[in-house]
């Protein structure tokens, strides 16, 4: 009987010494936890379950071992551009054993989760299939967007995995039952009333994929795109990411470049962020045309912007006139010009030039050799062709080699940044978004484009500096209904460290002496960015500094007048400011009403027109 009551014990104590071993993964903060269910696991927040996954690993490695702690992480970082100079990347690290020589890393923020997959064994073979999955379930809000490879796309609020696809996207991909089932990131989910999850990746390395989420109904799983290397020991995949927390801790968070490679370059003191003055808006072409060229860069003198884009079609150049010339005329000026490249691995027949001078090293580095000797500030490198490992080790390729030689980049018809603006901070500015330069290609962005801008700043643009082309205040091919303060706030509630305004320099010089000095000073590089209030797709209000200079700017999303609540005292905090406050008259003859004061008292709420916006400007007194 004494026997048996002590082999009793022991089981109990098994048992207990088995849960406790199954150990809760824990944020610094407590209020984020991850623990293991079955053949995944589910992410909390403050107690709640937000997310799971129901499956993790690989099919050749997915068995779960148990989450072991291995290590506080606690680093400061300082950024060249973006959301934040000076960002903390603090964490706790678990580590688990999936089996035949995998194991996960995955790591517990304050305001999200990351993790990834590390090969430990020996043996050399072919990537397997990756088993993670997001589940969201029916009725859960979600704004995402469908595939496309060079995610231009909307993010419409549904409630279902029942979209219907849309055939003008390249890579659209759909179920048995007809629904879309090819979605790319981020994707912004809403489980709980004022609760968020964002999910997307991070650092892409040499010998990776990106990847995209497939869906079967409510299970969505991480699918890489093409990569056909064989891996072995200390091969990993990029990093998954669920940003967590309420609407602020998504727009504020920095996770995306917490968990990415630290900054490559020994020196940055060359790279400098700034407004661009951009030319194929209002024509819908290239700069082939000389006299258009100069008068985009008289423009940028005359606002004292420090860059000008000299876009596709340069080497054909009409009336005798060469990029030798454009490119002069601009240093004349004082401006600093950039060139356009075809990648020439995407859209490449009937595609404009010049194409074929970066895809092979020595092109490249000849081709860079003559940009950095003539005086150009940097590239924008056009139409890539997809996720796989091909492409993003050739976006690699350029970043360093055009860093070798002082040349900013600008990646356009390519992925989203995941993280490479810390590693590669040259890397400025990134398209990956549908912006204004489909007014000049459908007509459908006019009707939605206000609700559309109140969407992107809790997608697209937290992951990184997004190249949208803001601030027109006349038309191009089809028409834009968005008022001309909505426009001018989008300079400072879209992030980005090259700047593009889309708008044709008449229409610039036409605004009021305010607006253009406003465009002159505008920074390209934020001390620190709070969200003040919004909701995708409804409205938004960002707040970013720039030394001692708050700069708020905010949209109205829909057609509708909105009164908006900003309490910005309890964002800021109180102070003697000179403010200055650019908003609408709702007057289309004399559009704008603008004023500045000396005040202590910072508003409280502003009546925002229909698709209307505001800025203010608050310099410390």
């Amino acid at each position: 009987m004494l026997l048996s009551k002590r082999m009793l014990l022991m089981a109990v104590m098994a048992v207990c010494a088995s849960t406790a071993c199954a150990e809760v993964a824990v944020s610094p903060n407590g209020k984020l936890s991850v623990e293991q269910k079955e053949k995944g696991l589910v992410v909390n927040y403050q107690g709640r379950q937000v997310i799971e996954l129901p499956s993790v690993g690989f099919e050749s490695a997915a068995s779960l071992g148990q989450l072991v702690f291995s290590r506080s992480i606690n680093e400061d970082y300082t950024m060249v551009s973006g959301k934040r100079l000076r960002c903390t990347n603090e964490a706790r690290e678990y580590l688990m054993e999936l089996g035949k020589g995998v194991r996960m890393e995955l790591r517990l923020y304050n305001d999200g989760i990351a993790f990834r997959y590390e090969f430990t064994g020996a043996e050399e073979k072919p990537l397997p299939r990756e088993l993670t999955t997001w589940r969201i379930p029916e009725g859960m809000k979600r704004w995402m967007q469908q595939w496309t490879d060079s995610y231009e796309s909307f993010f419409p609020l549904t409630t279902s995995y029942q979209t219907k696809p849309i055939p003008s996207f390249s890579g659209i991909s759909k179920s048995e039952e007809g629904w879309n089932n090819r979605w790319g990131y981020p994707a912004l989910l809403e489980p709980a009333d004022g609760v968020f999850v964002l999910l997307t990746e991070a650092n892409i390395e040499r010998r990776q994929s990106a990847s995209c989420l497939m869906n079967d109904k409510e299970n969505y799983r991480v699918v890489p795109a093409d990569n056909q290397i064989v891996a072995s020991a200390g091969w990993h995949t990029p990093w998954r990411v669920a940003i967590v927390g309420e609407l602020k801790d998504v727009v504020e968070s920095t996770l995306v470049t917490d968990v990415s490679e630290p900054c490559k370059l020994e020196d940055t003191r060359w790279i400098r962020p700034g407004v661009v003055s951009w030319i194929y808006w209002a024509y819908n072409h290239g700069s082939n045309d000389y006299q258009i060229i100069r008068k985009y860069v008289d423009m940028a003198a005359k606002l004292k912007l420090p860059y000008v884009l000299i876009d596709a079609e340069w080497d054909t150049m009409k009336d005798g006139y060469t990029i030798e010339d454009a490119v002069n005329y601009a240093k004349s000026k004082g401006i600093r010009p950039l060139i356009w490249y075809n990648s020439s691995v995407g859209w490449v027949d009937g595609a404009p030039t010049p194409k074929y001078r970066l895809n092979k090293p020595e092109g490249r580095e000849k081709e860079f050799v003559w940009c950095e000797s003539l005086g150009v500030a940097g590239v924008k490198i056009d139409f890539f062709s997809g996720d796989n490992q091909m492409n993003m080790e050739y976006c690699i390729d350029l970043m360093e080699s055009a860093a070798r030689h002082h040349l900013l980049v600008n990646f356009h018809g390519a992925t989203i940044p995941r993280g490479w603006q810390r590693t590669y901070p040259n890397l400025l500015s990134t398209e990956g978004v549908y912006g204004a330069e489909w007014y000049n290609n459908v007509p459908t962005f006019t009707d939605k484009a206000a609700c559309h801008n109140a969407t992107l700043p809790f997608t697209r643009n937290v992951i990184g500096p997004m190249d949208y082309t803001p601030c027109a205040f006349s038309d191009s091919q089809h028409p834009h209904i968005t008022s001309h303060a909505h426009e001018l706030a989008l300079t400072v509630l879209f992030e980005s460290g090259l700047q593009h305004l889309a708008d044709r320099p008449e229409s610039f010089l036409a605004q009021p002496k305010e607006v253009q000095q406003f465009l002159g000073q505008l920074p390209s590089v934020w001390d620190e960015t709070r969200l003040v209030a919004g909701y995708p797709g409804d409205y938004a209000v960002i707040a970013r500094r720039s030394g001692t200079t708050w700069y708020v700017a905010g949209i109205n999303g829909t057609d509708d007048e909105k009164a908006i609540d900003i309490n910005l005292q309890s964002v800021i905090g109180d102070g003697e400011y000179q403010l200055t406050t650019f908003a609408d008259s709702g007057d289309t003859a004399s559009p704008w009403i603008i004023r500045t004061e000396n005040t202590s008292r910072l508003p409280q709420h502003i009546d925002c027109k229909s698709r209307g916006g505001f800025v203010f400007v608050m310099k410390s007194e």
